[in-house]
């Protein structure tokens, strides 16, 4: 793919590199801090561990949204970087430690125990870090979606106020490379125990919310369900297997900031109070829809990963459960937010969703140490 606009006659999609960073580079570029003609370095930028490639993708349909082989680019390309084609990863792998004052508390509640590979007596935890770029197969995406792919491009381009007028002058143009957030990965333990069915898997699925997880608003249950999915998957991983958080930038519900905070002071304004009954109402009256997140795209990043079957899901969400379901992802448990984590504002939240229909009502049970009728305890060992 060459989306970048040094060469224009050789570009084949549509769009540019950097997803919602694309602006701030034109921007740069207008003020003179960046040279529209530079072209990166790539120069031991290749991952730090390697990842794929799985069956699926090449399996048609099951990868939409990314580019399965975009964190190898600078490789398999490396030829053609050098005879001065600008091409670059949509993908990049690193390593990382991670840093929650949540897990010292579990630390010394005895939920969690060190063990200096993965955990450290600090709290520190060992992963393996992954930035994704949105990348769209135009075809995929609108059968993905349920919706003809003429539809899909008039969208795009009429609601983004004419951007990319090649959504509907060039049609032989199949990928699109959009303004948007991508998603981050955190893969904790053994990465290759992420493909493998026979090795346990936890997997918490999240969608950005700045305030909560950043700077720890007690209005929802975003940061706490986070951190304990964070838990869960060191727990997993310490049993032989590993843990997966994907970080969407989704934030309130893929509508946004602002309009998230207008909602906030419309419920709380409301004449008969913020209460469950009015929670989506206010959403729904502000934005004019509940929620686009489009979950329909959001396995996608996990087959890129090779996963086929998660041990323990972090979530209680329908809307997360049941795209992954349709994807052939096994999903055995899901596992709730504990009780005692939500914060008392955030009830009005809980009950709301379980009104909606967003959480099933009752979580499932799965035997950590008896998966596929193995002891992981001893496997670790």
């Amino acid at each position: 793919m060459i989306g970048s606009l040094t060469e224009p006659q050789r570009r084949n999609v549509i769009g540019a590199h950097s997803g919602a960073y694309a602006l701030l580079r034109a921007l740069a570029i207008a003020s003179g801090s960046l040279s529209p003609a530079h072209k990166p370095d790539l120069a031991d930028t290749h991952p730090a561990v390697p990842i794929g490639p799985h069956p699926q993708w090449t399996e048609p349909g099951k990868i939409v949204s990314l580019d399965p082989w975009g964190h190898v680019a600078a490789e398999a390309f490396a030829a053609d970087i050098r005879d001065g084609l600008d091409i670059r990863p949509t993908i990049a792998v690193t390593r990382a430690f991670l840093h929650f004052p949540e897990l010292r508390e579990a630390i010394a509640a005895g939920r969690l125990r060190p063990d200096a590979r993965i955990l450290r007596d600090d709290g520190e935890v060992a992963c393996v870090k992954v930035a994704v770029e949105p990348v769209w197969h135009l075809p995929g995406i609108a059968e993905r979606c349920g919706i003809d792919e003429s539809v899909l491009r008039r969208a795009l381009f009429s609601q983004s106020g004419g951007m990319f007028p090649e959504l509907v002058t060039r049609d032989d143009l199949e990928v699109f490379l959009p303004p948007i957030g991508g998603t981050t990965l955190y893969i904790f333990g053994d990465i290759e125990a992420i493909a493998d069915p026979g090795r346990p898997l936890a997997c918490r699925v999240h969608d950005e919310c700045n305030g909560s997880d950043v700077f720890g608003s007690d209005i929802c249950t975003c940061r706490p369900y986070l951190t304990h999915g964070v838990e869960v998957c060191i727990e997993t991983a310490q049993a032989g297997g590993a843990g997966l958080i994907a970080y969407n930038r989704k934030e309130g519900r893929g509508l946004g900031e602002v309009t998230k905070f207008l909602v906030y002071n419309a419920r709380k304004r409301h004449k008969d109070g913020d209460t469950a009954a009015n929670y989506f109402a206010r959403t729904e009256c502000v934005a004019g829809v509940q929620d686009v997140r489009f979950q329909e795209l959001m396995p996608d990043v996990l087959h890129w990963l090779g996963i086929t079957r998660i041990d323990r899901f972090v979530s209680m969400s329908d809307m997360k459960y049941e795209p992954l379901v349709r994807q052939g992802i096994e999903v055995v448990e899901r596992v709730p937010i504990p009780d005692e984590l939500i914060p008392a504002d955030a009830r009005v939240e809980i009950d709301a969703k379980k009104a909606a229909g967003y959480f099933s009502p009752e979580p499932t049970d799965v035997d950590l140490n008896n998966v596929k009728g193995r002891d992981w305890d001893s496997a670790s060992s």
